[in-house]
């Protein structure tokens, strides 16, 4: 057996919906599958999901405050006022801030931009920062992916006389602030039918309604931002995603063309995996390493020098932020380690932590122990701690944090992120608070990490065709995940380690007639675990390998489980010790059947893990339900063996079975053997075994040990005598079969077992094992 290190949370498909569907669109029942999973299960919606059939952008005067906020700042640009953006540091902030300030200058409206800076000022919008931007002659100022939560700022900005539009999309809080516009589809009273909008996505719907139609030159930066800020990859995230990713393979900005060559991809084949693991961090790293202003440069820069000093900066400030992020997370590791793991939400704090990496520590560290964590940075001159958290499924972080409002000042977010200030003097309390909370509402089975499987199919399903049309669902994302599909009872074929130090696997399943390569990075170790020839459960993701033109499906394995026992045949094999010794202690028993192997066993540690079967009493008490059983020397005969494993609902059997004397291609002396053997001693009355046994031997062609055991045997039937080495026959004795005597016996049940055990195929005992485990234990 092998456990899986997840749950899967298999989903059922409408089967009936999904064989229509295929009919319908002419599509393979895999993919049929996975749209009906998806909410997809009518040919109209289906094809609009796809192709895109008659998909439009929602028309931008739906939210709330829309036309408010475009007479205002048409007004401000026919006045000249001076305009100010006030954006975030992350790759939506950033993006938000292009989006806005590139369609205000295309009409020629005096405008700048602000990003606050995240070490001085922290996150949002902040009183100082107004009065500066006041000072500066600006008489309208609009946030754009914040602003939600600035309550007392929005005050400030009536007081000096400057008119704030709030363009967000974060979770607005019980008091909206009293701005003079506020552009969020979440706000009470807004009627836009999509809600999950990113901070560019609100941006850009803004920009549509100062334009007057979609503008979609600005759509590859929608799509960064959309990617990057996880949002749900469905409906007009979805549309503005993959209309995005199209215009960004083509995209003319000077500083995308630079930054993407420097993360090494290229950007005519980019996706959201490119967007997701090579834009959008460099992006972040500007601002969790220093101001971001780099960072709306680069992507407003018409000049190819310029774009290319700044993507290698940014690309350096990205290297520091690994680093950075890999010594902090060392440090909170060691921290929950010293701590033990008994909290429900991990809450570590440290001064000189930078508070700009904080979220991806959280990140690491969820990943790591699978439960919420909070991060904090603390600021001993301030007196306050900065920090981020992330969650886990089963605990909304915003909804609970929300109920320590009382102190958390400056705190925002989502069900599975947020970011918050607070006073030194309450870390303490927050993580008392959050833990308690917690405890109510999460369960042991909570902190497994769960893993969402789409589709259930068979080997037979997968072809290079339904991967394709999977992959028209694309971009994946949040809401709309890359699909994870599960293969249930194939049989390993071959199973190897790969890679240069060996520490990736790669596993060959076949049904008997159709095979399939699984690649499973950083799980070399589980190649130790998996027999050839098992029957195996495996959840992965699908994907099209192509290698010297030729292509094939393969599956990248996410989780395995092995549901029957396995036995693994280490018999004959050197490396059987190195094995054991990799095995968990606690499910981990040693049986041998000699005393020597016992005392062995017990000088190399072994002790509290080693059973010796002496006889029927030590097997049938021998317990091993789910254990792996490791049997180290050979049973003295099968009947002892079938006691010991007899109904035992084992996991693992580890066959070594060293013995110190083979017997089953050692000579098996004949009747004839004997028959001719006991008529020449019959002939001498009397042979000197000692002196003569050898010569006998040599003449015959047989061994000595074989002159030797058919000696024991007639003495043990009362045939011969035996004095000082000389052999005299008994006058008329018993008759006696051969039987009957204990020595030819026993020699007859060390073959059984050598036949039976040490010889037999693994196949041959396995089927055998299968048998004597579903026996009755007596």
């Amino acid at each position: 057996m092998l456990a899986s290190k997840m749950r899967w949370d298999v989903k059922t498909t409408d089967t009936k919906k999904a064989k229509s569907l295929s009919e319908q669109l002419e599509i393979t029942p895999l993919a049929a599958s996975l749209l009906v999973m998806r909410g997809y299960d009518t040919a109209d919606k289906a094809a609009s999901f796809l192709y895109g059939k008659d998909a439009e952008f929602y028309d931008p005067y739906l939210l709330k405050d829309m036309e408010k906020a475009v007479q205002r700042i048409k007004q401000a640009i026919a006045k000249h006022e001076q305009i100010m953006i006030y954006g975030d540091y992350d790759a939506d902030g950033v993006t938000s801030t292009t989006v806005l300030l590139q369609t205000l200058k295309k009409y020629s409206a005096e405008v700048d931009f602000y990003i606050p800076d995240r070490f001085k000022e922290g996150y949002g919008p902040n009183e100082a920062a107004f009065r500066q931007i006041k000072e500066q002659g600006y008489s309208l100022i609009i946030t754009v992916d914040t602003g939600i939560a600035a309550v007392h700022e929005a005050e400030v900005a009536n007081e000096l006389g400057i008119d704030l539009i709030i363009t967000d999309h974060h979770e607005p809080g019980p008091v909206l602030p009293h701005a003079y516009a506020i552009i969020h589809p979440k706000q009470p009273g807004c009627r836009y039918p999509f809600k999950e909008l990113a901070g560019v996505g609100v941006a850009f719907k803004l920009a549509h309604a100062l334009c007057g139609e979609v503008p979609e030159d600005l759509l590859d930066l929608c799509a960064i931002g959309t990617i990057a800020d996880l949002v749900p990859l469905h409906d007009e995230n979805r549309q503005i995603a993959k209309l995005g990713m199209m215009q960004f393979r083509k995209t003319k900005r000077l500083g995308l063309k630079a930054l993407t060559k420097i993360a090494g991809a290229n950007i005519h084949d980019a996706d959201e995996e490119t967007i997701g693991f090579q834009i959008a961090p460099r992006l972040n790293a500007v601002g969790r390493i220093e101001q971001a202003d780099p960072a709306v440069h680069l992507l407003n820069t018409e000049d190819e020098t310029e774009a290319q000093e700044l993507a290698e900066a940014i690309h350096d400030l990205n290297k520091e932020r690994q680093k950075i992020v890999g010594q902090m997370t060392e440090e909170a590791v060691q921290m929950i380690e010293e701590q033990g793991l008994e909290q429900h939400v991990i809450v570590v704090a440290r001064s000189g932590w930078n508070p700009g990496v904080v979220g991806i520590v959280a990140s690491k560290l969820v990943e790591r122990y699978y439960r919420p964590a909070i991060v904090l940075g603390i600021d001993e001159e301030k007196g306050i701690a900065k920090g981020s958290a992330r969650s886990i499924k089963g605990f909304d972080l915003f909804q609970n944090l929300s109920e320590c409002r009382d102190i958390l000042p400056h705190f925002g977010g989502h069900p599975m992120a947020a970011g918050m200030t607070l006073s030194l003097d309450h870390v303490t309390a927050l993580r008392e608070r959050i833990n308690r909370q917690a405890a109510a509402v999460l369960t042991t089975a909570d902190f497994i990490p769960v893993q969402d499987v789409d589709l259930s199919c068979r080997l037979e399903d997968i072809t290079l065709d339904s991967i394709a049309e999977m992959n028209m669902l694309a971009p994946f994302g949040t809401g709309n995940p890359k699909p994870f599909v599960l293969i249930n009872g194939a049989k390993v074929d071959e199973t190897r380690k790969i890679g240069a130090h060996q520490n990736h696997l790669k596993l060959v399943l076949t049904d008997g007639q159709m095979k399939l390569d699984c690649v499973g990075f950083h799980k070399g170790e589980i190649e130790d675990e998996i027999v050839t020839g098992t029957n195996i459960s495996l959840v992965g993701e699908l994907s099209i390998n192509e290698w010297n033109n030729r292509k094939k499906p393969q599956l990248m394995l996410k989780d395995v489980a092995v549901q029957e026992w396995q036995l693994f045949d280490l018999r004959g094999k050197r490396s059987w010790e190195e094995k054991i010794l990799k095995l968990d202690p606690k499910k981990r028993t040693i049986v041998c059947f000699r005393e020597e192997t016992e005392s062995k066993l017990t000088r190399l540690g072994f002790e509290n893990e080693l059973v010796l079967i002496k006889g029927e009493i030590e097997a049938t008490q021998l317990h091993l339900h789910g254990r792996y059983a490791v049997f180290i020397d050979m049973p003295p005969s099968i009947e002892l063996f079938y006691q010991t494993i007899k109904g035992q609902q084992l996991e693992r059997i580890y066959l070594i079975f060293n013995q110190s004397d083979e017997h089953f291609f050692s000579t098996v002396p004949t009747r004839e053997y004997f028959r001719w053997y006991y008529g020449f001693l019959l002939k001498r009355r009397t042979f000197d075994l000692e002196k003569h046994g050898g010569e006998l031997a040599k003449f015959k062609g047989w061994t000595k040990d074989t002159i030797d055991f058919m000696t024991k045997v007639f003495f043990e039937l009362g045939f011969v005598t035996i004095e000082n080495g000389v052999l005299t026959v008994t006058y008329q004795p018993e008759k006696r079969d051969l039987t009957d005597s204990t020595t030819y016996q026993e020699k007859q049940r060390l073959i059984e077992v050598d036949q039976k055990l040490g010889y037999s195929s693994v196949d041959e005992l396995k089927q055998w094992l299968d048998k004597q485990i579903m026996l009755m234990k007596v």
